[in-house]
């Protein structure tokens, strides 16, 4: 059974629920714990929300691409967003589309890790110097479809495209599947792009820079440009949401083996709380360090 709030917490539970739309139980025990904290931070999630200009679906759907892209994968938050997502306008089509465009962050392993194998290839005397090298006619097809598909090819597809053109063209077909079947505006895509590459799991600075251009092509402004980075930004809090209840649980854990405890027996750590721990006495009478107990 919760707990009944006081006034002040009571407050608190109301102002969150109305600046963001929801409550959830996983703010209990934070409410609970530290109304000081919990108020600073409505204070700070609420920024987007009552100065930003996205509409409230898609504000949903930066949380639900950042809580679901495999560098967090934080399941509670994107049933939480998903839910209020829907409840916001959103169709399924749409959550599934922001979920197929979180799912290409692995691609990151290529771009990231192929300029260094580049390095390593250059440095033992077998640079391919592939800016010498023409492209095959699959090649060029390749990086026409991937053009005409996402509209743009950025240079660190380059190697990619010359040491494997099938791996490449595979991700092109996966990762044009939303910009030639879904229903989101270009620049919301983007967007979503900007958000999981600046995500404080992941800070792809090279990605965010390619998303946060192609954004602005498609007509993105500053202000909401800025708003998918503090809604983004907003996932430090999870420290809490999945810490605070292992606290909560371990203290109860904690307390109630203090009750069970013999009595005089407690912990050092109980001793904070008026809790006597009995000194040890040896068999010869003396303490640990030789001394006799009433010369101690």
């Amino acid at each position: 059974m919760a707990k009944k709030l006081d006034a002040r917490r009571q407050d608190l539970k109301v102002n969150f629920t109305q600046a963001r739309g929801y409550w959830s139980a996983l703010w209990d025990d934070i409410l609970e714990l530290s109304p000081d904290y919990f108020e600073a931070y409505t204070d700070l999630s609420s920024v987007p929300w009552r100065t930003g200009p996205l509409e409230p679906k898609v504000k949903e759907f930066v949380y639900i691409a950042v809580d679901s892209a495999t560098t967090h994968l934080y399941n509670t938050g994107t049933g939480i967003h998903i839910a209020n997502a829907l409840r916001h306008g959103a169709s399924r089509d749409e959550v599934m589309e922001v979920l197929m465009i979180a799912s290409v962050l692995g691609i990151h392993t290529m771009t990231d890790s192929l300029p260094i194998m580049m390095d390593v290839l250059k440095a033992a005397g077998k640079d391919p110097k592939l800016s010498a090298k023409k492209l095959s006619a699959r090649q060029q097809e390749i990086k026409a479809e991937f053009t005409k598909n996402r509209g743009f090819f950025p240079p660190v597809f380059e190697p990619i495209l010359h040491f494997s053109p099938d791996f490449m063209q595979a991700y092109t077909d996966l990762s044009s599947v939303p910009w030639k079947m879904g229903v989101l505006e270009p620049k919301v895509r983007e967007l979503l792009y900007v958000a999981i590459d600046a995500s404080t799991t992941h800070l792809y600075n090279a990605g965010t820079r390619t998303h946060m251009t192609n954004a602005v092509k498609y007509g993105a402004t500053v202000e909401e440009i800025m708003e998918v980075l503090m809604l983004t930004a907003s996932i430090g809090v999870h420290t809490m949401t999945e810490s605070v209840p292992i606290l909560m649980e371990e203290h109860r854990k904690f307390v109630a083996a203090q009750k069970k405890a013999p009595k005089g027996l407690k912990t050092a750590a109980a001793g904070k709380a008026g809790l006597k721990i009995p000194a040890r006495k040896p068999a010869n009478g003396k303490t640990a360090n030789g001394l006799t107990g009433a010369g101690a």
